[in-house]
């Protein structure tokens, strides 16, 4: 159980069976005028694509990854990959980070310091937290071929594990989006004892146990029809992630285009840019987000909580309401933002914080508001 220092060095043969994909791409025909209608812009991913072949520079992005201190260690029969990069601050409280689908550590890069190093950037070094950030069982660095596949359930205990027996914080807060989001709720029902409080950024589709309310407010109301909207027009990927992910697995992990079209659709669907993927991620942002579902051929494995939703009932909790203090920060174009009267049926709401710009990707697209909260929320929980 002892974590062994890793270190990220991707083979030089696999950057150059790369670039030889890119170079003799077979591109699709589009709908005249379609755009971004029908799913991603040809004309936008071409111009990635070049930039991909001839400018991007792995390279770069893999040594800012490899800034932060990183383990593995085996856990349930993977070896786990992790982010732990130490508090600088008189008490530093341990602090569990999760991302999500089609996410990585890699977008904790800007999050990290932050958090880890307040006074560094103006604030004060009594809210440090030692940040833990693993890469989710089945995604990233977390992933060899034919591992066991984990749903959420068995990641919030791997990561339970994690944090007590291997690393030794007896307590500690956590915070997720996504996928992250719903391992951190599981965590709190399952392991409420280990846990001071938690942070949300994403609450999604109304939990099994919420009870649509027979006469719903207004806020209600519009929840329930953007709800509605979302599930017969943006699901679509989750239905054959969650059906036939073997078959989606082989175009996506046999070429590197169809890959990052699978995925900056999310980026560009999912954000606060108005249609200009651009406007919230750069190039760079974009294209390290694929790399590392490319490099490590993770993006059939990732796919597999999607699978067990469908067929399973995994619950977030085991008991009607989950009792560890939550805080939630609401971004504006998150897929689906329920009401504070319908989360609070499920979860024990301390802090609900609403902002004025920001989507799903919220420590990659708005890292400082997003650490601002997350300090204000767990001061209280300091010692």
């Amino acid at each position: 159980m002892e974590p062994t220092p890793f270190t990220i060095r991707i083979p030089d043969t696999i950057l150059d069976d790369l670039r030889e994909r890119l170079d003799r791409v077979r591109w699709p025909d589009e709908i005249p005028g379609a755009g971004w209608q029908y799913g991603t812009d040809l004309t936008y991913l071409r111009q990635l694509v070049e930039y991909w072949r001839t400018q991007y520079d792995w390279r770069v992005h893999e040594a800012r990854l490899n800034a932060f201190q990183q383990f593995t260690v085996p856990l349930s029969e993977i070896d786990v990959h992790f982010i732990h990069q130490p508090g600088i601050g008189p008490a530093p409280l341990p602090l569990l980070l999760l991302h999500g689908w089609p996410g990585s550590v890699w977008e904790f890069h800007k999050l990290i310091p932050l958090l880890t190093d307040p006074a560094r950037f103006g604030g004060d070094a009594r809210d440090a937290f030692t940040v833990v950030a693993p890469s989710l069982p089945g995604y990233g660095f977390s992933f060899r071929p034919h591992q066991p596949r984990l749903n959420r359930v068995a990641m919030a205990d791997l990561c339970a594990a994690l944090m007590t027996e291997v690393l030794g914080y007896q307590r500690f807060v956590a915070q997720g989006g996504d996928i992250g989001a719903q391992v951190t709720m599981r965590l709190a029902a399952a392991h409420p004892a280990q846990l001071y409080g938690i942070h949300l950024n994403f609450i999604g589709g109304a939990p099994r146990e919420v009870k649509r309310p027979e006469g719903p407010t207004a806020e209600e109301r519009h929840y329930f029809g953007e709800l509605q909207h979302w599930q017969t027009e943006e699901t679509g990927y989750q239905w054959i992630q969650g059906t036939k992910p073997q078959t989606l697995a082989y175009g996506l992990t046999d070429s590197p285009v169809g890959l990052a079209a699978w995925i900056i659709e999310k980026f560009r669907s999912w954000s606060d840019c108005g249609g200009e993927v651009e406007r919230c991620f750069t190039k760079d942002e974009l294209l390290t987000a694929v790399m590392l579902y490319w490099v490590t051929g993770a993006i059939n494995a990732s796919f597999w909580p999607y699978y067990t939703t469908r067929h399973g009932d995994w619950s977030v909790a085991n008991s009607p309401r989950i009792d560890v203090p939550t805080a939630y920060l609401a971004f504006p174009r998150e897929i689906v933002r329920p009401p504070r009267s319908l989360a609070e049926q499920v979860l024990n709401i301390q802090r609900w914080t609403t902002m004025a710009r920001g989507g799903h990707f919220a420590a990659l697209e708005q890292p400082e508001a997003l650490a601002a909260d997350v300090r204000a929320f767990f001061r209280s929980f300091r010692a």
